[in-house]
């Protein structure tokens, strides 16, 4: 019988915290140097990488989502590396390809493995859904199982490793567009929009002048790998658990208790995987806040970048416009009402006793 995992309650474990929450609101302010607003984005990123997830991000051309990929791998001293996706890529221009290598001395000849760009601790797969299927399932097992495979050996990717992909959701004339079992590996799918009128001035001021910003690493890779870890023994308490578990299950249109609404607008809920990266979403938002444990707030925040990509909608919404985040939205209001009247009936139960005890 296997034991549960140890919580946060050690001295280190605290400073950790600390640490994390430090961390994170320096990460944020090297970001303001050089990405103007988009504080949503920036923080759905870190949540996905500390707690050892990947991240899509749908934005259309030119809203610095390379930049901000960038900055953060300088923010957080990690190797960056971008795969520009085209329709020509092959799967072993990203994992790397093996070549006959001749020893001059003594003329033999070997394969030799050389290692392509998705060996780095943060990889941009830039415009995702412009590649063949083939070239996209290169990724997969880079992305659950942290290696890759290549002539029958493995090459394990250096920790941590995290993986963020854009697709542009103008152009969609010779795309490819994720199938369904590669967008769940994806933890979060992060919207980025227009900036304001005030945020667009401020990005001409900034890049029309001639300055140049300077990064300061706050972590190294070596003490993220450590935060992710603390991150999965932060404690949710039993009745959030359930509560992310019913977000997950009743966005499935076959359940016989899912809402009318979703019956109506779902062709098909989120799978087991989304109410896993809820919590550990959650938990990561936590901590980055500078919380010891996960809220019923940390879940429903988490939920919409989560659920939006795993929630497969029908012919009704796309005729009547609705998109899945309404659908998440009503899902968490019917959920906490729910949630909440039994909780009350229990309480009025035990006031009221049973009727044999009348």
């Amino acid at each position: 019988m296997s034991e549960h995992p140890a919580t946060i309650g050690t001295v280190n474990d605290l400073e950790a915290v600390e640490q994390l929450q430090r961390a994170y609101e320096q990460i944020v302010e090297q970001l303001g140097r050089v990405i103007v607003g988009q504080r949503q984005v920036s923080d759905e990123l870190l949540i996905a990488l500390f707690a050892r997830g990947h991240c899509l991000l749908e934005g259309v051309p030119g809203l610095a989502k390379t930049l901000m990929i960038r900055t953060l791998a300088e923010c957080l001293s990690l190797r960056f590396s971008r795969i520009q996706f085209t329709p020509d890529l092959m799967p072993a221009d990203i994992t790397g390809t093996e070549l006959i290598q001749e020893d001059k001395l003594s003329g033999t000849r070997e394969l030799r493995f050389f290692k392509g760009p998705i060996f780095a601790n943060v990889v941009l797969a830039d415009e995702i859904n412009r590649t063949p299927p083939k070239t996209q399932a290169a990724l997969l097992e880079a992305m659950q199982e942290h290696q890759v495979t290549v002539g029958g050996k493995k090459y394990v990717l250096d920790e941590p490793f995290f993986v963020m992909a854009t697709q542009n959701p103008i152009e969609q004339e010779g795309t490819y567009p994720l199938p369904e079992a590669q967008l769940d590996r994806f933890m979060f799918k992060t919207f980025i929009d227009y900036p304001d009128e005030e945020e667009e001035l401020e990005i001409i001021h900034r890049t029309t002048a001639d300055v140049e910003v300077k990064i300061t690493p706050v972590l190294d890779a070596a003490q993220i790998v450590a935060l992710q870890r603390i991150v999965r023994r932060v404690p949710v308490a039993e009745h959030l658990s359930r509560y992310a578990l019913r977000l997950v299950r009743l966005s499935r249109p076959q359940h016989e208790q899912a809402p009318d609404f979703v019956r109506q607008y779902v062709a098909w809920g989120a799978g087991p995987r989304a109410s896993q990266y809820i919590i550990l979403a959650a938990k990561a938002r936590a901590l980055l806040r500078g919380r010891h444990h996960v809220s019923q707030d940390d879940i429903n925040v988490v939920a919409y970048p989560v659920l939006r990509h795993r929630i497969l909608t029908n012919f009704n919404a796309e005729a009547e416009g609705i998109k899945p985040d309404r659908i998440i939205s009503r899902l968490i209001e019917f959920v906490a009402r729910s949630e909440e009247n039994s909780w009350l009936g229990g309480k009025l139960a035990k006031i009221l006793g049973s009727p044999e005890s009348r």
